[in-house]
């Protein structure tokens, strides 16, 4: 059998469509589920959408319509990008699911019967941006961190009793060192969160209406915390009344929850003791990623700063896109994107990189073997040793991978391209062509670049996939497997087609231009 991989993304809020900085997470979390698959593993990853709340109430009613329809627009929305940017996801759960709410009310009420939930009476400063509740302390000249103006609020509501399980969950932190990652992230949880007791948190709200039902109390809506959490256990069909699902029992306990830094708390603090109280096993990591910065500030709807998915498409293509934030977006710090650096990007490393090393390459097969590739033995040793750095990328990248530093893993394919570059100026294959005694070494030259090409065309399958398999088809090869590259010289003689342009080179002046009179149209 094989080995098993559930990786799920926060699910998406349903009260706007993403902006970049948003459908990152989804694109790397891809990344990781297409390198997982390669490497042998059933890979099940789940993302989706967080519909409720008094955010997406609040502007239906703006709208004019119901709730549902509403979020019914917005995931839509978030599938289609999600579909553009070919995030290869097997589940897209919504909370409106119906199985999902079914089992949502199951969980909560659970959680009552056993103890870890009582009703309350909730008064404190509430932030409808952030949907939550603010600490008096972090409000400064009457405004929430996120710059929002926080209301009063009184009401009944339910709690769930947090510090019964605070201890144990400090226990399990400090002694399973991938539970959090980065290190930085669990560090600030450990020291800025679970050093105090930490509060009951309200999980009822009664307020507004768009949410799920608590099944036992008239008037009460299940709060984001237990709906939205709860997704990932409910879409492997878990129900704490009934059997657990073949699924669940495959796939849980989840092997990495990819989440923004900013709901780090909820995932490694609320979460976990949720499960806990259920008495399930914690997933083996919660990896808590970097923002993408517009400019080097963080992009926010409501300040305009942002840059949309959609936008970008027009002037970029999609795997420009994912290779910029799968390679520029550091595994610890906060990345930052700009028109500029995206060209800069697509000129250095794709076009003037990876395009002209398999144009480049294609070209001369054509220019001196008319186009015919010959299958040679690599007899001679040469300055630089492509093959042995060809080799012993997939283990390199594999070891970045499982500790999900995918910034580097794609580095070492990038550097690859970079060596075999290299490699055409120190074989000077336009010499050897002139002189009739080295035309064996020049196939070697040739067969070697070519080779390495393949290696490429499998190892930036997780990246850029549609840039993979166009290489794949200029050199034709349908072999793809990872398993393909346990030796280097598999290719076989073959003609080949004139390649075309991978990535078009920009000129930074007339493409800023372009994108600027897009902008202000």
């Amino acid at each position: 059998m094989k080995n098993t991989f559930y990786i799920t993304t926060a699910i998406a809020y349903g009260s706007a469509v993403p902006h970049i900085g948003n459908v990152y997470e989804a694109i790397l979390a891809d990344a990781i589920a297409r390198f997982k698959r390669l490497d042998g593993y059933d890979v099940l990853f789940q993302t989706g959408t967080d519909e409720h709340g008094q955010k997406i109430e609040l502007k239906a009613q703006i709208n004019e319509i119901e709730p549902k329809v509403y979020v019914d627009q917005i995931a839509y929305e978030i599938r289609r990008i999600y579909d553009m940017m070919n995030v290869s996801y097997d589940r897209f759960i919504r909370t409106t699911d119906e199985d999902h709410k079914e089992r949502v009310q199951a969980i909560f009420k659970k959680l009552y019967d056993n103890g870890d939930i009582y009703l309350g009476k909730y008064e404190g400063w509430y932030s409808l941006a952030e949907e939550a509740f603010i600490n008096p302390t972090d409000i400064v000249n009457g405004l929430a961190p996120n710059g929002d103006k926080p209301v009063w609020t009184s009401e009944e509501a339910y709690f769930f009793k947090l510090s019964k399980y605070q201890d144990r969950l400090i226990k399990h932190i400090e002694q399973n060192k991938n539970f959090i990652m980065p290190e930085s992230r669990k560090n600030e949880m450990l020291q800025n969160f679970l050093k105090a007791d930490i509060p009951d948190l309200c999980i009822s709200r009664t307020s507004f209406k768009w949410g799920i039902p608590v099944s036992f109390a008239k008037g009460h809506v299940i709060y984001v915390w237990i709906d939205a959490l709860s997704n990932y256990i409910t879409g492997l069909g878990y129900h704490p009344d009934k059997p657990l699902t073949e699924q669940f029992k495959k796939y849980w306990p989840a092997n990495v929850h990819l989440i923004g830094k900013d709901i780090l708390r909820f995932h490694t603090i609320y979460w976990p003791i949720m499960l806990m109280a259920l008495d399930l096993p914690l997933p083996e990591t919660i990896f808590g990623h970097p923002w993408i910065l517009f400019d080097k500030l963080k992009m926010s709807k409501s300040t305009g700063n942002v840059m949309y998915t959609d936008f970008l498409v027009k002037h970029f293509s999609v795997d420009v896109i994912r290779y910029y934030v799968l390679h520029e977006i550091p595994y610890a710090q906060d990345g930052n994107i700009t028109y500029e650096l995206l060209i800069e990007r697509n000129n250095s490393d794709l076009a003037n990189t990876i395009g002209n090393l398999v144009n480049r390459t294609i070209g001369m097969v054509h220019k001196y073997r008319d186009g015919h590739l010959k299958k040679v033995e690599l007899t001679k040793d040469f300055e630089l040793n492509l093959k042995e750095e060809a080799l012993s990328a997939l283990g390199e990248m594999r070891d970045l991978m499982n500790v999900y530093k995918v910034s580097d893993a794609l580095e070492v394919v990038v550097k690859l391209a970079r060596s075999a570059n290299k490699f055409i100026d120190l074989a000077m294959p336009w010499a050897l062509f002139k002189d009739e005694t080295k035309q064996d070494e020049l196939d070697q030259v040739l067969y070697t670049l070519m080779e390495t090409i393949r290696f490429i065309a499998v190892l930036l399958q997780p990246y850029i996939p549609e840039t993979a398999e166009k290489i794949a088809s200029f050199i034709k090869v349908s072999d793809l497997s990872f398993e393909s590259l346990d030796a280097f010289g598999k290719l076989e003689s073959t003609d080949l087609e004139k390649a075309t342009v991978l990535f078009e080179r920009y000129d930074m002046d007339k493409k800023i231009e372009e994108i600027t009179k897009d902008i202000n149209e």
